[in-house]
C-alpha cells in the first residue's frame, strides 16, 4: 500500500486473550499515534448483561450509546491532534443489531491467534465461555463483510474492495519487527522502531478493566518470545474449539507472511 501522510483511522479487530493489548502498546508508543481501548465494551456489557470482571464500573465510566461511539471513531477529529488513530476492537463487541457500514471507511486489519491457545487462556478467567465470547465467528463475519463491500475514497466514490491485512499472534511474537513492518506497509504508514519497546505500567488510554485483564502486559516492555502453552482444550469445549478452528484457519490462509 502507498504510504500516506493523511489522517488514518485503523481498526484492529481481535478477540480476547490475544496479544491485542501488547499491539496497542506498540502503536501507542509511536509519537504520531493515539490509541483507544475497546470503545464498544461498555455498550456490549450493558446490552448483553454479561458478568465480566468490573462490569458495573465499565458501564458507569464508558459510553453505552454505540452511535455516539461510532461518531467519535469515524467523524470527530482524531484525539490529541495525532495523525494515526489505532482503535483496538473485540469483534464480539460489534453486536448483530449494530450497523456495520461505518467500519468500511476505516483502515481495517485483523489479529488472530490459535484457538487452542485462546481457550486455554480464557478459561483461566472465565471457566465457561460460549462460542460467541471468543470472537472467531465474528472475525470471519466482519472479514467477509469488508471483502464484499467497496470502500469510499476521499471524494465519496466507491472503489473495489481488497483483502484486509491479517496478522497471526505467533508470527508477531516470533518476528516482531518483520511482522510490524509488513503490517505498517499494509495499512499505509512508515514503520517506527518505537513500536518494538515501550515503558512498563498501565496507561491513561487503558480501559478501566485493565486491572482485571492486563497484569502481564503492565509488566512488559516489548513483545515476549513465543512459548507454546501447555495443556489440551477440555473435552466439554470440543465443539466450540472445532468451530473456532475452522474460522481461524480461514483467516490464517490470508495472513501476512514475512
Amino acid at each position: 500500500m502507498t504510504i500516506t501522510a493523511e489522517p488514518l483511522r485503523i481498526a484492529m479487530w481481535s478477540g480476547p486473550r490475544n496479544i491485542s493489548t501488547a499491539m496497542m502498546r506498540a502503536w501507542g508508543n509511536r509519537a504520531d499515534t493515539v490509541v483507544v481501548d475497546e470503545p464498544l465494551y461498555a455498550h456490549y456489557l450493558e446490552s448483553t448483561g454479561k458478568k465480566h470482571p468490573g462490569a458495573e464500573e465499565i458501564i458507569a465510566h464508558g459510553e453505552t450509546d454505540w452511535r455516539k461511539i461510532v461518531a467519535r471513531l469515524t467523524k470527530e477529529p482524531i484525539p490529541s491532534g495525532k495523525r494515526i488513530f489505532l482503535q483496538k476492537h473485540m469483534t464480539h463487541h460489534l453486536l448483530p443489531e449494530m450497523d456495520r457500514d461505518w467500519i468500511v471507511d476505516l483502515t481495517n486489519c485483523f489479529l488472530i491467534r490459535d484457538p487452542r491457545e485462546v481457550i486455554l487462556s480464557y478459561i483461566k478467567k472465565n471457566p465457561d465461555p460460549q462460542l460467541q465470547d471468543l470472537s472467531f465467528v465474528q472475525q470471519c463475519e466482519i472479514f467477509d463483510f469488508l471483502v464484499g463491500t467497496p470502500r469510499r475514497d476521499v471524494r465519496g466514490r466507491r472503489s473495489a474492495a481488497s483483502l484486509p491485512p491479517v496478522v497471526d499472534a505467533r508470527d508477531v511474537l516470533e518476528n516482531s519487527e518483520g511482522m510490524l513492518r509488513l503490517l505498517c506497509d499494509a495499512v499505509g504508514v512508515e514503520f517506527d522502531d518505537a513500536m518494538l519497546a515501550w515503558p512498563p505500567g498501565l496507561r491513561e488510554t487503558d480501559g478501566t478493566w485493565a486491572k482485571h485483564w492486563y497484569p502481564e502486559v503492565a509488566k512488559s516492555t516489548s513483545f515476549q518470545p513465543y512459548k507454546t502453552p501447555e495443556g489440551e482444550v477440555p473435552g466439554r469445549f470440543r465443539d466450540i474449539h472445532e468451530c473456532c478452528r475452522e474460522c481461524y484457519e480461514r483467516l490464517y490462509e490470508c495472513r501476512l507472511q514475512a
